[in-house]
């Protein structure tokens, strides 16, 4: 048995594989960057729409196709929510979060799965995420939101990720979270075979070095340099674990070439295997070849949504879809493991503006006065609020949110049209 799934901004396919893995079968796969595709169709004989996954003119949700849905998944860009860029949020033109939730709204699938940076977790974005969530349950889905450590599901890497799972109510009572299966890897362990290939002298004691999980793989995107492995705290880490992450190699070290003391860069293959794949046995069922030159492929490989990860999650979409033996479990009755911003619950419902110490109070006084401004200054980078002033005072109204969500005069448009060459 199989359930079909719509994948948008696919990537290379490391949700994709995994997803396949748990048992989904490939309506379509979306995704704006040609050489993401191309590895996509490299390795499935998939449907595979190249372009702006926004753009009517690249795919249509309507169509006829996609009834009868049961999941819509994808890995929405990571930089707008990134602590490593400047956390725009709604502001930022590849904010596509919210406007995937709209389209689970005219689809309809059974269920909603998208995946992000760890970023999306803190309280910069505690509003948008309780936005997401109150718009889902309009829309008919119970949703939960949890940040997933990828070593806590066999890939010998930290790479924590926030995923978003939104399941219809018929089948909603019958999903939970995966089960952790923690790596019992190392860097080195993961990846002895693949640097002592050519028998280079110094392997033994690599990996004796090598011994910890990788730090967080970055990928990186279009508008900065070759490929690498992250910020100078990430390569800091991987110089602990004896590994030169100023670049990726073409090849593993070689006798005569490199001294038993060298400090090896990783290959794109190394790369793959620490993001889940197992890209050297062709037996194996994470195998996936990768296109392109070695910077595009290490992006792809470096961005991706690690396969074991994905098939952990959408496995256990898959039962909640397909098998309700057992209890059925009230998911409304538990408490939402992400914190929400209580400020933005009081402006939402409220029928008027209300002042600082309205909202405060409105909020179950669980907020000091001086934190307030504060969290105001952070809601109002996602949505429209107005301030008016009321006496010596100042009163606050909620009256739009400035995320993308398929408006026709939004300035993602604008953005697109002039530099989508250069968004990733």
């Amino acid at each position: 048995m199989s359930l079909s799934v719509v994948e948008i901004c696919a990537g290379a396919g490391g949700q994709s594989l995994g997803l396949e893995l748990a048992g989904f079968e490939h309506k379509l796969a979306v995704e704006l960057d040609e050489n993401a595709a191309a590895t996509l169709r490299a390795n499935r004989d998939w449907d595979v729409a190249v372009g702006d996954v926004a753009d009517k003119s690249v795919w249509n949700p309507e169509d006829s196709a996609f009834r009868r849905l049961d999941l819509l998944a994808g890995g929405v860009p990571c930089p707008p929510f990134s602590i490593a860029g400047k956390q725009l949020g709604a502001n930022d033109e590849r904010d596509l979060f919210a406007w995937a939730v709209e389209l689970a709204g005219r689809m309809r699938p059974r269920a909603l799965m998208l995946e992000n940076v760890r970023g999306l977790s803190m309280p910069r974005f505690a509003g948008y995420r309780q936005h997401v969530k109150d718009r889902l349950a309009e829309l008919g889905y119970w949703s939960d939101w949890k940040l997933l450590e990828a070593h806590q599901y066999g890939v010998p890497q930290l790479r924590p990720r926030f995923v978003l799972v939104a399941i219809n109510s018929d089948d909603a009572g019958w999903f939970d979270w995966p089960d952790e299966r923690p790596t019992t890897d190392t860097v080195g362990t993961a990846l002895a075979d693949m640097m002592g290939v050519h028998k280079w002298p110094g392997v033994a004691k690599w990996v004796e070095k090598a011994n910890d999980i990788a730090p967080t793989i970055v990928g990186g995107s279009k508008k900065h340099g070759g490929a690498d492995l992250g910020p100078t705290r990430a390569k800091q880490a991987w110089k602990t674990l004896g590994v030169d992450a100023m670049g990726v190699a073409d090849d593993a070290p070689k006798p005569g070439v490199h001294p038993a003391d060298h400090t090896p860069k990783l290959t794109t293959e190394m790369v793959a295997r620490l993001q889940g794949w197992e890209p050297f046995d062709s037996d194996a069922e994470y195998f996936w070849t990768f296109t392109g030159r070695k910077t595009s492929r290490y992006r792809q490989i470096g961005n991706a949504f690690p396969p074991p990860v994905a098939r952990a999650v959408g496995a256990s979409i898959f039962r909640a879809l397909s098998d309700h033996s057992g209890e059925r479990k009230d998911h409304l009755a538990v408490e939402a493991e992400v914190m929400h911003d209580p400020i933005y619950s009081a402006l939402k419902l409220a029928s008027a503006a209300m002042t600082a110490k309205e909202l405060v109070r409105a909020a179950g006084g669980r907020i000091e006065a001086r934190d307030f401004e504060r969290r105001m200054a952070m809601l109002s980078r996602d949505f429209v609020i107005e301030e008016h002033e009321v006496g010596n005072d100042r009163a606050y109204r909620l009256t739009g949110f400035k995320g993308f969500v398929g408006q026709q005069d939004h300035d993602r448009h604008l953005a697109f049209a002039t530099a989508v060459n250069r968004i990733s």
